[in-house]
């Protein structure tokens, strides 16, 4: 197929389509299959949908709603939780301190008047209460149980108008919330002017403390204490170098302090918060222990309700401001308590130091002391020495007079003795000359005796020499033993009580004629042989014969 071909079958195949096209639109409005369309049919239906989609958009506003609602419950019920924990503590806290306060009064009002007159207000405090009670607690409280006896009489009685008009009057009962509501009004103006009054004059006081507990501070810091001072140091410069050195260490500790200080009144300036939100703020956070799960979640919900007019930005910068002030806070607590025992380890060392140096200065009296002492035993003793030598060298050369006629005799002696040991030298050598000679004629003659035993044995070899003949016969033949064993040619009988060997040892007679053995016997008769008697003798008698010194054993006299 060519290009054209291509070509025209494309062209007639669009033609085709078109025709296609246009037949249907000719016999739209004459044709059976096309409608003409129901708008008002098709209005209601989007209306249906429109109000099918506006229910469920209902459904899921009221579904947020409720999702809304049970997620405040939920966080109103986490934060009641924290609050009824936090009332269980503080009213604890509160009874602990006023039990406390009691006792203390109670105990300390019989010795000063002071807290005589605490005690005394103290009564006169709770009666105030008692009265504030009765006047304004009690006809609130009253006046609700009322309300609710009149509330429950009207729905009991809801048919029966005529009566309630007769003895129930709705303009008293106004009449009577509203004085009710006027009346602690103006109490709780009062006492708010009150409390603020003594906000004032405690912050006045709290001021004054911190003023005068800043001045005790700085004196503990930098201040020598008394203790130092008033030390008995035998040695003026340990002293000095002792409060120097405290000095040093007071003045690092007062410094980091300062330091801190300023860091905490940096911040306490950048806040810009009122002195009111800022005791909420810690209030509040100061409720939920750290170890509360959802704990920043829960305290923030409660910050953004009770300090509305704050944004959760500024809540948060203010958070981290207040997380960084308590850290601060805290690294002057850990400073402080750092000082307080390195203050007292340094008085410690200090104390030691100096009783140390007492100890030793004390020592060094004593000591000088002993030496004079000493020097004056010395100077006696060497008096009494130069005297005993004198004494002394006397015998000495008297003594040495007579060790040296002593020596002289004994030279003599010695002299004399080695005369002696020179003629007996000579004679042991001659003796040992002789015994040489004895040995080597004794040595000879067994030369010639051994040679004499060789030529008399080598004759016996040759007198029995064996000279047999060759006799075939004979290896086949009987031997002497096996014709004994036969009877065959045996003339003799055999002796069998012959000894087989001689014996050379002693005779009867001669043991016998050993004492040690005729003891033993008889003390074997007398049956005293196994007494601790014949145990001692028996080895204390000798024999007939001693032995010669060589045979005698050593081994058990080791």
């Amino acid at each position: 197929m060519s290009e054209r071909d291509h070509g025209t079958l494309f062209t007639t195949h669009r033609i085709n389509d078109v025709e296609n096209l246009v037949i249907p639109m000719r016999n739209g409005l004459c044709s059976q299959k096309y409608k003409p369309v129901d708008y008002k049919h098709l209005y209601k239906l989007a209306a249906v949908e429109k109000m099918a989609s506006a229910k469920i958009q209902l459904k899921i506003k009221k579904t947020e709603q409720a999702s809304k609602i049970n997620k405040e419950q939920m966080l109103l019920k986490q934060h009641r939780q924290v609050w009824w924990q936090e009332h269980k503590r503080l009213s604890e806290n509160r009874q602990k301190a006023e039990a406390e306060i009691k006792t203390f009064l109670d105990e300390e009002s019989h010795k000063h008047n002071f807290f005589l007159d605490m005690r005394d207000f103290d009564h006169k405090l709770s009666k105030e209460r008692d009265t504030y009670q009765t006047n304004t607690v009690v006809p609130i409280w009253q006046l609700k149980e009322n309300l609710k006896f009149r509330l429950s009489e009207m729905q009991r009685y809801l048919s029966e108008e005529s009566c309630l008009k007769s003895w129930i009057n709705p303009v008293e009962m106004l009449q009577q919330i509203k004085f009710v509501k006027k009346q602690q009004k103006a109490i709780l103006e009062f006492l708010i002017l009150e409390s603020l009054a003594l906000e004032r004059e405690l912050e006045d006081y709290k001021k004054k403390a911190l003023a005068h507990s800043f001045e005790e501070k700085n004196g503990l810091c930098l201040e020598v204490p008394s203790a130092l001072l008033s030390l008995e140091c035998p040695y003026p410069d340990l002293k000095t170098l002792v409060i120097n050195e405290y000095r040093k260490l007071a003045s690092g500790y007062w410094s980091k302090l300062q330091e801190i200080d300023q860091q905490l009144k940096v911040l306490y300036r950048n806040i810009e918060w009122k002195e009111e939100d800022q005791w909420v703020f810690h209030t509040v956070i100061n409720q939920y222990p750290s170890d509360l799960q959802r704990r920043r979640t829960l305290y923030l919900d409660v910050l953004q309700r009770y300090l509305p007019h704050k944004s959760r930005h500024d809540l948060v910068v203010h958070e981290k401001a207040w997380d960084r002030y308590h850290f601060i806070r805290n690294q002057r607590r850990v400073l402080m308590l750092n000082w307080a025992q390195a203050r007292k380890t340094f008085l410690l060392k200090a104390v030691a130091t100096v009783a140390e140096a007492s100890a030793a200065h004390e020592t060094e009296v004593v000591l000088a002391n002993t030496r004079q002492k000493q020097q004056e035993i010395c100077a006696d003793l060497k008096a009494k020495v130069k005297k005993y030598w004198a004494e002394k060298r006397l015998k000495w050369q008297e003594q040495e007079e007579k060790d040296l006629r002593r020596l002289e005799e004994l030279r003599k002696l010695m002299a004399e003795q080695a005369v002696k040991d020179k003629e007996r030298v000579k004679f042991r050598q001659a003796l040992l000359e002789k015994r040489l000679l004895e040995k080597k004629h004794l040595a000879l003659k067994e030369a010639h005796e051994e040679k004499e035993k060789e030529k008399c044995l080598e004759a016996l070899r040759q007198q029995v020499a064996v000279a047999a003949k060759l006799d075939p016969a004979r290896v086949v033949a009987d031997t002497v033993a096996s014709k004994a064993r036969m009877g065959i040619g045996t003339n003799e009988e055999f002796d069998l009580q012959k000894p087989l060997f001689k014996l050379h040892t002693y005779s009867e007679q001669q043991i016998i004629s050993d004492p040690r053995l005729r003891v033993e016997l008889a003390l074997r008769e007398a049956g005293l042989h196994k007494t601790l008697y014949a145990k001692e003798i028996l080895p204390k008698i000798p024999p007939l014969k001693l032995p010669r010194r060589d045979m005698e054993s050593t081994a058990f006299k080791m």
